[in-house]
């Protein structure tokens, strides 16, 4: 028994997604083997879409299930690639992803898809991180890092050059810190000198790092901004799979843009309950 999906990305995040009323009897156990690089697919993650289209604008219901086979409650990039999914089914340019961190909404722009990410916090209780105060430029298993919470928790590290950096050593050390009761995302990031920055990320759940993260160029332009690194407007946040914009909205909220490409389509093989 085999199930369709369509490969996205945005700057380089890369998902397989399926919709929601697929029989996947085990999606946790899909994405460990899909999303493996050498033996499956390769993905960040497995989005399961549901779109709604009797609501105006038309609605999106996101989960997604990452390599390790849990679910994360949010994905800026993924969210931007459901969004130009739903678009691309609806022949609208804007909708609402349902996602486990609240509603967004997505609208579609020259440049690609541009989304409002909500409110970030420091708050220690919704990061959350075991601390009695907001964590800022405070030392981590080696690292100095301000905690965040742009949809999912992310340990943010200004640097001088992100690529000095042995990421693969120093952010699995950070990642499962005692600090984090449910772990955390680490990102580095490096000033241009013109109000930007370079980015990298260790993702919870990839346990890898991607070629992009949405929420940790949130969570850079955040905290670059809490700190007095930048007063940019959008603010220019690098990975190394390609450009995003970080924006400020009149409600406080932070908005992400660029673009989103869609790769190719395919199947994937799922197992009835008797076969597992």
């Amino acid at each position: 028994m085999s199930v369709p999906f369509q490969k996205y990305h945005g700057t380089g995040n890369d998902f397989l997604i399926i919709q929601a009323d697929e029989y996947v009897p085990n999606r946790g156990a899909l994405a460990e083997r899909e999303c493996d690089r050498d033996d499956g697919v390769g993905a960040d993650g497995i989005l399961y879409l549901a779109l709604e289209e009797r609501f105006n604008p038309p609605r999106v219901v996101m989960t997604l299930v990452q390599p390790d086979g849990a679910t994360a409650p949010m994905c800026g990039n993924g969210a931007r690639c459901a969004a130009d999914w739903a678009m691309d089914r609806t022949g609208a340019d804007s909708v609402m992803i349902d996602t486990q961190a609240g509603t967004l909404r997505a609208d579609r722009t020259d440049g690609g898809i541009i989304i409002e990410m909500g409110t970030p916090t420091f708050d220690p209780e919704e990061v959350p991180v075991r601390a009695d105060e907001p964590v800022f430029e405070e030392e981590i298993e080696g690292l100095e890092v301000t905690m965040v919470n742009t949809g999912v928790p992310h340990a943010v590290s200004f640097v001088d050059d992100v690529d000095d950096v042995d990421l693969q050593t120093v952010a699995p050390r950070v990642r499962y810190a005692d600090a984090f009761p449910v772990g955390t995302n680490v990102t580095i990031a490096s000033p241009d000198g013109e109000g930007g920055f370079d980015q990298r990320t260790y993702e919870r759940g990839v346990e890898d790092e991607t070629d992009s993260c949405g929420t940790g160029a949130v969570a850079i332009a955040v905290v670059a901004r809490r700190l007095g690194l930048t007063d940019a407007d959008p603010v220019e946040v690098r990975p190394p799979g390609g450009d995003l914009q970080v924006s400020f909205n009149d409600r406080g909220n932070a908005t992400l843009a660029g673009p989103v490409e869609h790769e190719f389509d395919g199947e994937v093989a799922v197992r009835s309950p008797t076969e597992l």
